[in-house]
């Protein structure tokens, strides 16, 4: 995703079950975890910039 805070917030007001935590990775991005409906944990990936 392009904007891991944006995105939460957005699947928050739509009432969806999101992970209270997100995970920084050095040199990869940051991780955040959202349950579909039916149970299945999904995980949103924001890239680090590069340059």
């Amino acid at each position: 995703v392009a904007d891991l805070d944006a995105m939460i917030a957005q699947l928050r007001v739509a009432g969806a079950e999101v992970d209270d935590q997100t995970q920084q990775m050095d040199g990869i991005g940051r991780f955040g975890w959202v349950t579909d409906p039916e149970g299945n944990r999904i995980e949103l990936w924001e890239p680090e910039e590069q340059g």
